[in-house]
């Protein structure tokens, strides 16, 4: 039986059995064998999602062939400076896939694995350094967004469902470090870092008042002013009772356990994520757009810097990057220093494809270096043994490339 197909363009192309059976013969001799009828036939494969732009289009998963370039095509120099930063022979590479939205990944150095969220299926992952093998980690993780890692090797999460930052304890157990400031409750935790003197920051954005990342607020809150939300719907009991409270700001959790206000929404408003620098002397924070049901400042997709003061306090809060590059919004998330002080920053540059995945940051603010990713990048952080390897979580993925430089601060 003989059917025909629409090749691009309009031509047509008839496929038949014997043609098809003379086609795939022909491949085991080479593509360059296939006869032009059966070609444009055969070219009738679903299409695929866009890529990076990249030049020839690549596979980024473990099956892919390996880039044919001494360096990979998808981490760009910008500037020279980078060239000493980007590690010469490895190539980006798609380590898993299968999160609805990931999130917050953190490097455990003792156990040498990855964690990170998948928060829309409230759950943690975990991959393995030493065969690569991924699992759930934790499940439910309360709509975990932000991890890290502190000092003792303890792991920190910042967690959408519960609004607060916990501490998962070396014996198994569970410390609630914060989920309320002034006698309120916080909006929903996004990122956190520890500082040498026992403390831990931590930004406040409205982002888990969503169906889809946490849960709204009750009738009349910000996000469900209408009330036509059921924020009680396939949660646990208790879950699905809270109000927006607080404006979206930054605060540091003392040793004492006390919350202090660091940051407030008019300075950084919808602040995401944050870092140190290797010094301490400087707090980066990445403000991003309007949350649900948000009426605030909202952000404006850039990254601001803070003097810390010995004291720990906070000044001369300045604009470090816009993150507009080529006339393109790469929006900022997560952000990691390494040790020499640049500051990488993930990028979600929405449909502007080849835009989406890392931007890397002199501390002056100038643009050295670009990683391209075929999904928005959401947060990254720098690991392996050496601390060597930066891992990035993107969308649905996680991926990995090696670099000439090392992550500043555990996590």
């Amino acid at each position: 039986m003989t059917s025909q197909r629409h090749a691009p363009g309009g031509n047509r192309a008839v496929l038949s059995r014997r043609s098809l059976i003379t086609a795939m013969g022909a491949g085991a001799l080479g593509a360059g064998a296939l006869g032009a009828g059966s070609g444009r036939a055969l070219a009738q494969a679903p299409a695929q999602p866009p890529s990076t732009v990249t030049n020839p289009p690549r596979d980024f998963s473990p099956r892919g062939a390996p880039t044919t370039y001494f360096t990979d095509p998808d981490v760009i120099t910008v500037d020279p400076l980078f060239n000493q930063y980007a590690q010469p022979n490895s190539a980006i590479t798609r380590l898993w896939t299968g999160t609805l939205w990931a999130e917050g990944p953190a490097w455990n150095a003792q156990g040498r694995y990855l964690v990170w969220s998948d928060i829309p299926n409230n759950r943690q992952m975990r991959w393995l350094e030493d065969d690569g093998r991924v699992s759930v980690f934790r499940l439910p993780s309360n709509n975990s967004n932000g991890n890290s890692f502190d000092f003792q090797g303890r792991q920190l999460s910042c967690e959408h469902l519960t609004r607060r930052v916990v501490r998962y304890e070396l014996d198994g157990s569970v410390t609630v470090l914060a989920d309320s400031f002034e006698g309120k409750r916080l909006n929903s935790p996004n990122d956190v870092v520890a500082h040498p003197d026992g403390s831990y920051w931590f930004t406040d954005p409205p982002y888990g008042g969503q169906l889809y990342e946490g849960a709204p607020d009750v009738q009349g809150g910000p996000s469900n002013a209408g009330g036509r939300l059921n924020p009680r719907l396939g949660q646990a009991a208790g879950i699905g009772t809270a109000r927006r409270e607080l404006p979206t700001n930054c605060y540091r959790i003392d040793p004492s356990g006390r919350v202090d206000l660091v940051v407030t929404e008019d300075q950084v408003p919808d602040p995401n994520g944050l870092c140190f620098s290797p010094d301490y002397k400087r707090l980066y924070v990445a403000s991003t757009g309007k949350g649900p049901g948000d009426t605030g400042p909202g952000g404006k997709g850039d990254i601001h810097v803070f003097d810390v003061g010995t004291d720990n306090r906070l000044s001369n809060r300045r604009l470090f990057s816009d993150c507009v590059i080529d006339g393109v919004k790469c929006g900022p998330d997560g952000l990691r220093c390494d040790v020499d002080g640049n500051l990488w920053a993930s990028s979600n540059a929405g449909r502007a494809v080849g835009y989406n995945g890392v931007t890397v940051w002199t501390p002056e603010g100038k643009l050295i270096g670009r990683i391209r990713l075929p999904e928005v990048c959401g947060n990254i952080c720098f690991g392996g043994p050496k601390r060597n390897r930066l891992f990035m979580a993107a969308s649905q993925s996680l991926y990995a490339v090696y670099v000439n430089t090392q992550g500043a601060g555990p996590g």
